[in-house]
Order: structure tokens, then sequence, then C-alpha cells
């Protein structure tokens, strides 16, 4: 019985340190993640005031015109464009996600099985283009897929095409800015959990007569997964508030 309660303080006591420990980051966490959140919320729970700002008067209007609008009558009628909207943006980014793990995850094992003394530069290489603004790499796309950019042009040149294809400002050329922004995001998580990879077992598993396919259903993707729910989340969070793109390569110009 003794030894049993000197147990249970020597867990409290751990625990007690463990808690202690991450209480700094718990700290960080609550003023400059939670906090904010609370007070937009408190905002958006008031009355909005014609002139700018808030009056301090409760009211759900905020939350009633994302389902309801107003009518002459000042009766409210369901109206679905921001419903629309919220589900059109959940499914380009989910699109998104799919995407960009389909071309990540081959990416990530193939820089996996790369000799060690190559995966920096091929990381490095990945990493490239986060040295520029994000705006400057999104115009870039505009001057490839524009009626006169490069892509026409040689299709054109080469006599594939007549007149120009409308690929800019389309829901392909949102989806291709989005997979290009957010791809390293999936590259590089896959990667990080398949680098200290075993590769005896990849040695057994073909010693056991196990297939590619097989080998990388049963072997590498259980290793891979939580990179490749990291990659996932990383990609699907960002692209339901992306703006960059979707502004400028999905929304026609005036």
């Amino acid at each position: 019985m003794h030894a049993s309660s000197i147990s249970q303080h020597l867990e409290r006591r751990k625990a007690l340190r463990s808690f202690l420990g991450v209480s700094p980051a718990l700290v960080a966490i609550g003023l400059f993640l939670i906090v904010p959140i609370l007070i937009v919320i408190g905002y958006s729970l008031m009355e909005a005031n014609p002139y700018g700002g808030v009056n301090k008067v409760f009211s759900s209007d905020a939350y009633t015109s994302l389902l309801f609008e107003r009518q002459l009558d000042d009766s409210l009628a369901f109206a679905d464009s921001y419903l629309l909207i919220a589900l059109r943006s959940i499914g380009i980014a989910g699109l998104t996600t799919v995407i960009t793990l389909l071309i990540g995850f081959p990416v990530a094992v193939w820089l996996a099985m790369q000799p060690v003394r190559r995966r920096g530069l091929l990381i490095f290489l990945i990493t490239v283009p986060f040295w520029a603004n994000l705006l400057i790499r999104t115009y870039a796309w505009i001057l490839l897929l524009r009626n006169t950019g490069v892509i026409n042009n040689s299709l054109m040149g080469l006599g594939v095409i007549h007149e120009p294809l409308q690929l800019l400002y389309t829901d392909g050329a949102v989806l291709l800015g989005l997979v290009y922004t957010y791809a390293p995001f999936v590259v590089l998580p896959i990667y990080a959990t398949l680098e200290k990879m075993d590769t005896r077992l990849l040695e057994a598993a073909q010693d056991l007569y196990a297939g590619r396919i097989r080998t990388l259903r049963k072997v590498v993707l259980p290793i891979a997964k939580p990179g490749i729910f990291a990659g996932a989340i990383l990609t699907f969070v960002p692209c339901l508030g992306a703006m960059i793109a979707p502004e400028l390569l999905g929304a026609a110009p005036g």
C-alpha cells in the first residue's frame, strides 16, 4: 500500500513537471490565439454602427445575415448566397488538398529514397520559390496563362490552336495557383516522416516477395500517415482563407 501511494505521488509530480514545462506555450497560445478570437466573437455580437465601429448593444445580425436577408417589411427570408460561397470554398480547398497529396506523396517518397548527400540540395530547390513574394509568383502565372501569354502563344505558334484558350480567370487557374502555392506544405511533412524510415523494412518486404505497390501500401504508407495528415491540414485550412490566387487567377478584371 505504501509503495502504491509513493508511485502515485511520483506520477503526480511527473505530470506537474510536464504541465509546468508546457505552461509557457499554453499561455502564449491563450494570449495570442484564443483571446483575439474571443474579442472578435464579442464584437460580432454587437450592433454595427452605420458610421463605423460598433454600438455596445447585443445583436445577432452578423450571424443571421449569413443565412437570411431582411425584406422591405422587416421580415427575414432565407438567402443561400453566403452558404453557396462557403460550400464552393470548401470544395476548392478539398480538391486542392487531394491534388497536392497526389502530387506531393510520390515526390516525398522519391526524396526519402535519395542518397543523403543529395537530399539537402533537393529540399533547397523545393523551398526556393518561397524566396519570392506570393504576389509576384501569382503574377507569374498570369503571364503564363493569359490570352497573350506564353502558353497560348506557344500553342498558336506550333499551329495546335488558332485562337487563344481561356486559361486565365477559371476554376482551373485557381486550382493551379493553389496547388503550386501549397504543394511544398505537403511534400515537406511527409518527407520528414519518411526521412528516418528504416530501409531494412523495405528489404524485408522484398525478401517476402512483396511487389512495389504492396510494399508502398503496407510499409511506406503507414509510416507516412502522420505526415500525410499534417500536410492535409497545412493545405486545407489556409486554402479556405486564400485570397491572392482566387482574386488574381479566378476573378476577371472589371
